[in-house]
């Protein structure tokens, strides 16, 4: 396991910064351990401050191929429960041994396998920093009054709760709400270019999350796609 007690908090290494979420379109072209930590080397390259990863196997192989943080989740698709973000304690200490350094999970009050409080004491227990995706005020401020240490809008406008359409804007009011409340945001979900991870950090996020904008090829071309054929 890579040692996350190092001289510089995870905070100060991600301050200002982009984390780059590899994550390709499931069953695509891109969803390949190779490409996935390809995809994670050239965010590196381009000056990324943390990559995020999903599923254990692919965050031992980033974490031999790359220096930056990694921010490391498991997907589950759940018969008794819409919590599909790290639901299980098992799945922290797997991802701790992998080499992760930030463990995130779904910080959202519905209903889950095992606790909130069970997941962060476990990802503190196995010396990984831990960021809770939220959906709501009162889910990043509940996380940040239980001790997450980073605090993301990951799952606004992806619960029944905030449900959205797909081309609805980022949560600019849950960054500045959350801000104001002292916790340490992640801007997350939503974000498409530049000039909106530039905003999200104006409105108080520590830092930003983009992935699909980044690393989901074909959405992107679908996108173009999409724009050409509107104008013919």
């Amino acid at each position: 396991m890579r040692s996350v007690l190092d001289n510089i908090s995870i905070r100060e290494r991600l301050s200002g910064g982009l984390i780059a979420s590899c994550q390709p379109v499931a069953n695509g072209a891109m969803d390949t351990d190779d490409m996935v930590v390809a995809m994670a080397k050239a965010c590196e390259d381009g000056g990324a401050a943390a990559v995020r990863i999903e599923g254990v196997t692919r965050v031992q192989k980033v974490a031999q191929a790359v220096k930056v943080p990694i921010v490391a989740i498991v997907k589950r698709d759940l018969a008794d429960s819409p919590v599909r973000i790290t639901p299980y304690t098992a799945d922290v200490i797997e991802l701790a041994a992998a080499g992760a350094q930030v463990i995130a999970v779904d910080a959202t009050k519905r209903s889950r396998p095992t606790a909130v409080a069970d997941l962060l004491a476990t990802i503190h227990q196995h010396g990984c920093f831990a960021m809770a995706d939220c959906a709501t005020y009162d889910d990043g401020v509940l996380a940040h009054a239980m001790g997450f240490d980073l605090i993301g809008t990951t799952l606004s406008g992806y619960t029944a709760e905030t449900a959205c359409p797909d081309d609805a804007p980022f949560d600019a009011a849950l960054i500045r709400s959350l801000t104001r409340a002292g916790c340490w945001v992640v801007a997350e979900g939503r974000i498409r270019n530049a000039s909106e991870a530039a905003s999200a950090l104006q409105l108080g996020a520590k830092a930003v999350t983009v992935g699909s904008a980044l690393t989901r090829l074909e959405l992107m071309v679908a996108s173009y796609v999409r724009t050409l054929r509107a104008v013919q």
